[in-house]
């Protein structure tokens, strides 16, 4: 205890109990929370405006990295939870922490603005990593939403959370029930619809993106077929080597950059 900090030394306070349901999905849903770690992404969740709830510091980690006088500083006015190095090793899940994480809230549900000219649909994107690297791409050409099906990883995992370097805050992420009924929608408001396929001879070089929405599928198995007979075009990434599919994240960013590229709205 120092001056009136009390510091947490059982892995069974209620608090720590909570921080580690927030692990799950489920939970996450429930309580409309999710967990963010080290200094940067606390940072940009101040900046963001995001809605803090409580920030955990570790008390005596040897490893701690150095907090900023201006980061401590917006850290005092919120509500801090200080938890023992051995308590707070059982709540990261960062091989070397820097002694801090926080519970955020959840964005609340958003509609898709079908007014904006360039989309970006994911269909059942597994890994948490692709997904993470998906929105910072999406981030860096201030893309504000992206459209995932019901079985797209969740994009509130930690490890999501921490590959996305912040844009987690800034990106939408509208969870759809059907992508399928999405696409048909989007036809209807005229934005055309390309869907990824290696089987097609289509490239992406060749094809007019004013108002146009990206399917990327699953990393595995591509685009659901139903997608893809629904979508107003299919297109694939010309290859000159004999691999014959990209990671999906990677394919993300040519394409996304291409589509940019082409409308003029970067050069």
């Amino acid at each position: 205890k120092k001056g009136d900090i009390m510091t947490i030394t059982s892995k069974d306070n209620e608090q720590i109990k909570h921080i580690k349901k927030l692990k799950e999905k489920k939970y996450r849903e429930e309580y409309n929370e999710f967990i963010i770690e080290g200094i940067k992404m606390i940072e940009e969740a101040i900046s963001e405006n995001v809605k803090i709830k409580s920030i955990i510091i570790c008390d005596d980690c040897k490893s701690q990295g150095a907090i900023p006088n201006e980061l401590m500083y917006e850290i005092a006015k919120l509500n801090c939870i200080y938890v023992a190095e051995k308590v707070f090793n059982t709540i990261t899940d960062v091989i070397n922490p820097q002694g801090i994480m926080a519970i955020v809230e959840k964005p609340k549900l958003e509609e898709i603005n079908y007014s904006e000219s360039n989309f970006l649909l994911l269909d059942n994107i597994q890994d948490p990593g692709n997904l993470g690297t998906i929105l910072r791409t999406a981030d860096s050409l201030d893309m504000k939403q992206i459209i995932v099906s019901k079985g797209t990883a969740d994009a509130y995992n930690l490890k999501v959370v921490r590959s996305t370097m912040g844009a987690i805050f800034r990106v939408k992420i509208i969870e759809v029930q059907s992508l399928n009924k999405i696409v048909k929608e989007m036809k209807k408001h005229k934005i055309k619809v390309y869907a990824t396929d290696l089987q097609t001879d289509k490239s992406i070089y060749d094809v007019d993106y004013e108002k146009s929405a990206i399917v990327i599928g699953n990393e595995a198995n591509g685009v659901s077929k139903e997608v893809l007979e629904e979508a107003s075009q299919r297109i694939k990434i010309p290859m000159l080597g004999k691999t014959e599919s990209l990671n999906a994240a990677v394919a993300t960013s040519i394409i996304l950059y291409e589509t940019f590229r082409s409308t003029g709205k970067i050069k």
